[in-house]
């Protein structure tokens, strides 16, 4: 099943563009179940106003998923007075969304991977100490690794330790790529604001 990222950024906007974050993500996920496509919010940082967000990055699957980001991509611009500003006369607020394939951004291996087997430490009797069931987990290019040694079954540790290391794999990307986002986001505003891919105007999910 093909996946893409999108990841929603305010650019390190004021609030009133974390707020737009907020709105585009609702949005997204609407279309997204409107389409019959598969979502997960892999990751939101909170904004410092109540129902605001600094950056989202949401996961879709499906069919026509490819079809279905590539509507998004590029300039959100969100028109509204500002809620946190009363007197403030801007009303434009611009956000950013970039599309990523996730299966070929994460690269992800299993040949990468070096297992380690060693003695559990801990409480469990002797058997803990003879007996080598906890399993390290080594991604070799990234040098990412992690242990299990929640059972005495050394398979199933095993199983437990590519989960676990499958997860910090990527966590690191996400990590890397929203500071990526935001960094090619400022770069490009000046140039990119004045041809918004879409257009919302209010507080109440309505698209000119």
């Amino acid at each position: 099943m093909k996946t893409k990222l999108l990841h929603i950024t305010s650019g390190k906007g004021p609030a009133e563009c974390c707020k737009a974050v907020a709105l585009t993500l609702k949005e997204v996920i609407n279309e997204a179940e409107a389409r019959n496509l598969s979502y997960n919010i892999v990751e939101r940082s909170i904004g410092q106003e109540n129902g605001t967000l600094n950056s989202a990055i949401i996961q879709l699957s499906g069919e026509t998923v490819e079809t279905f980001v590539n509507t998004w991509a590029g300039t959100i611009l969100w028109i509204f007075q500002s809620p946190y500003r009363i007197y403030h006369k801007r009303k434009n607020w611009f956000i950013g969304i970039k599309v990523y394939d996730q299966n070929a951004m994460f690269q992800w291996h299993e040949i990468d991977i070096q297992y380690q087997t060693m003695c559990a430490s801990g409480p469990g009797g002797q058997n803990v100490n003879k007996v080598e069931s906890a399993v390290r987990a080594i991604h070799i290019p990234k040098g990412i690794q992690v242990t299990a040694s929640d059972t005495r079954s050394q398979l199933q540790n095993r199983k437990l330790a590519l989960e676990r290391l499958k997860l910090a794999f990527e966590k690191m990307y996400m990590e890397r790529l929203k500071l990526l986002e935001v960094e090619q986001w400022m770069n490009q505003f000046q140039l990119e604001r004045g041809n918004a891919i879409r257009v919302y105007e209010g507080l109440n999910l309505k698209k000119n």
